[in-house]
């Protein structure tokens, strides 16, 4: 399944999604603070992500993904974390792997990611 969605809304909507399992609540100032932006850099983010129904924000500025907001995350972060193990057991130090992680879960297709998973699974 392809979304039709930039790697910049697929890094908040994967911020999201690990903050939420961290927070009793989300909000934009947590997320500006876990990736270093202005808030008003993540407001505007969050109101495109709200636009594509992504995300619900409640009155209180608490933000939640909705589905498919949510599927989108748990596909980036599967990426992320299984990309980061396999680059960190070839012998890349792990924030380098973590960063090359980041940059690859967006722009790899899924039949790629689906063969290095398989590769990666046999050495578990």
């Amino acid at each position: 399944m392809k979304f039709m969605i930039n790697e910049s809304a697929e890094n908040y909507l994967e911020t999201i999604y690990v903050l939420s399992k961290e927070l009793p609540v989300v909000r934009s100032v947590d997320i500006a603070n876990e990736l270093g932006f202005k808030k008003s850099s993540v407001s505007v983010a969050m109101k495109n992500l709200r636009e594509k129904e992504h995300i619900t924000v409640t009155d209180a500025g608490f933000i939640y993904l909705t589905d498919s907001g949510k599927r989108i995350a748990e596909m980036i972060h599967e990426r992320h974390e299984l990309l980061t193990a396999w680059l960190t057991k070839l012998g890349v130090p792990e924030k380098i792997a973590s960063e090359d992680a980041c940059k690859l879960e967006h722009v790899l297709s899924k039949e790629s990611f689906e063969a290095i998973k398989k590769h990666a699974n046999q050495y578990k």
